[in-house]
């Protein structure tokens, strides 16, 4: 199992558009084997962070999606609505 944990910053005029890009991206991207969780969550003390909340079934699975037409047209967008680079981690399950 392999979570990833993508936190991305918005500019404050833009995190409805961000939301509209990654609402395609979630509709998309759930419908992908291997994907067992994709989903999108917004801070409640700082609603410019937006943390796309990940689980996948393989790394291999994790990899195809990175390799998908939607995810390489939806993610560049979204990255031009960020006011600073998105933190991602990616873990995997030791116990």
């Amino acid at each position: 199992m392999i979570k990833v944990v993508a936190k991305n910053f918005a500019k404050e005029n833009k995190i409805d558009k961000i939301l509209e890009l990654a609402k395609e991206l979630v509709e998309k991207t759930v419908k992908e084997v291997g994907c067992v969780k994709y989903e999108m969550y917004q801070n409640t003390n700082e609603p410019t962070e937006l943390v796309m909340l990940e689980e996948w079934e393989t790394e291999e699975d994790l990899n195809k999606h990175m390799s998908t037409e939607h995810f390489k047209r939806i993610v560049p967008q979204m990255a031009e609505y960020l006011r600073k680079k998105a933190e991602i981690n990616i873990y995997k399950k030791v116990i």
